[in-house]
């Protein structure tokens, strides 16, 4: 189950695309592959809320703006080195926590939209509305904008051609993810039939919680 805005990936790779533009720049104080892994993680990370109040816990669009921009501060006054991997990762989680306003909803069905939660601001204490550029995770125009940010990564020639093959393959699965969105529930339900009843007992089961002030919780447990 999966009721992000946009897929993880995508914000993975707008994060690399954010980090290949700033590359010319920050490249001279840290090497560019760990410039590029330390945006690639940032940019995933808020999505780590998943099993809390997602879009609410881990997503932050003033606090991860703030801190972006309060070390890019001190770095401009020190060019202390050790402030780069810091900048490029709150920078990157803040390009995810402001960008979920574009999505859909934080619910269970996004392509049945039926609460206004966009992203928590834990400063106004509310939640933005949802703009809806991008439906729903895995929507078709989610994956041309992941497509879009995976070329302009791998066209760029600061990443390595094994590190080309890795973000090839992250495509291709995002590719076959928007294809299969809205029949995952569907396809889990299938493969967990093919699952001997005695063995069923095993498997976690996931129960998802929606409210308007937290909006989605996604309790996963082991046995049933």
């Amino acid at each position: 189950m999966n009721n992000t805005a946009m897929m993880a990936l995508t914000h993975g790779f707008a994060a690399l695309a954010l980090a290949v533009v700033a590359l010319p720049v920050l490249g001279d104080h840290v090497g560019g592959p760990l410039l590029l892994a330390a945006a690639f993680v940032g940019g995933l990370a808020p999505d780590a809320d998943l099993l809390a109040s997602h879009r609410k816990t881990l997503h932050y669009p003033v606090g991860f703006s703030v801190a972006a921009l309060g070390l890019l501060g001190a770095f401009a006054l020190t060019e202390w080195t050790a402030l780069v991997l810091p900048i490029v990762v709150a920078g990157a989680a803040a390009l995810h926590a402001v960008s979920d306003v574009l999505g859909g909803s934080a619910e269970r069905e996004p392509w049945n939209p039926v609460t206004d939660n966009g992203v928590y601001n834990h400063v106004l204490g509310r939640w933005h509305r949802p703009r809806r550029y991008v439906r729903y995770s895995g929507a078709p125009e989610d994956f041309l904008v992941c497509l879009t940010l995976g070329v302009v990564t791998i066209s760029s020639a600061l990443t390595s051609p094994a590190a080309d093959r890795v973000l090839v393959g992250l495509l291709a699965f995002a590719g076959s993810y928007a294809l299969c969105r809205k029949r995952l529930a569907a396809i889990g339900a299938g493969i967990g039939g093919l699952v001997p009843t005695r063995l069923r007992a095993l498997l976690p089961t996931v129960q998802v919680v929606e409210t308007e002030t937290d909006g989605t919780t996604v309790d996963i447990r082991l046995g049933r």
